[in-house]
């Protein structure tokens, strides 16, 4: 696909110095994809700031740590306000493979999409608990959302500026992935979804089970209080 939009990726970021650098110099061997690149460092007490402005990307950085979901809003926001028409939402540390990024673009488009949820592939790698975790939390979205997706908690994602404006979520933490799906299932938004590789790092970092309690039980309220 030739780059024929105002597409940006976002990758929100904390203390990801030992992987920025690899992560913007990867995703930048797409430029002919996207329009930009923007880091939001989230409150990082190392050098993750600097050495992606090193990259000669746009950085913005919180001045304290407000999670994950907030440093992802702050800038979905600003590529917004700049004109952004598709955005690609990935993570710092090397988990998601910029070599993605042209899948994501084409089944978007292709197929007239608002959304591109990307799915992790079952494999020997991927921590039992998290498989368990996100079968159960994929189980509850079907059922209170009617919505099915084969992998909620992956943040490797790709939407159009209107599908944002229905999604944008509250939430400022890891539960931010869900709650754009349970905006996006309310919306009944058109949604695809494709496979892709995950890496997963000796130390893995993500959601754990207190963080999947709390998606279950927020998914429940957002259902009640008809927040969602």
């Amino acid at each position: 696909m030739e780059q024929q939009n105002n597409v940006w990726i976002i990758i929100p970021a904390k203390n990801e110095e030992k992987h920025i650098d690899k992560v913007i110099e990867e995703t930048k061997k797409y430029a002919e994809y996207f329009s930009n690149i923007l880091v939001v460092d989230d409150g990082s007490s190392d050098n993750t700031a600097e050495i992606a402005e090193q990259q000669n990307v746009s950085v913005i950085k919180h001045i304290i740590n407000l999670g994950k979901g907030a440093a992802l809003k702050t800038g979905c926001d600003y590529a917004i306000k700049n004109s952004a028409t598709i955005i690609i939402a990935m993570d710092a540390d090397l988990q998601h493979e910029p070599k993605e990024i042209p899948n994501f673009l084409n089944t978007l488009t292709e197929n007239n999409a608002d959304i591109v949820f990307g799915y992790r592939k079952l494999s020997n790698e991927m921590p039992f608990i998290l498989k368990f975790g996100n079968l159960f939390i994929n189980k509850m979205f079907s059922a209170l959302y009617n919505i099915q997706v084969q992998d909620s908690q992956s943040g490797y994602r790709c939407f159009t500026k209107e599908a944002y404006q229905k999604i944008r979520w509250q939430s400022f933490d890891y539960s931010m992935e869900s709650e754009m799906i349970a905006r996006a299932g309310k919306n009944k938004l058109k949604y695809k979804e494709i496979p892709i590789q995950t890496i997963y790092h000796d130390k893995y970092k993500g959601t754990t089970v207190f963080d999947g309690i709390k998606i279950v039980a927020k998914m429940i309220w957002w259902k009640i209080s008809r927040s969602v």
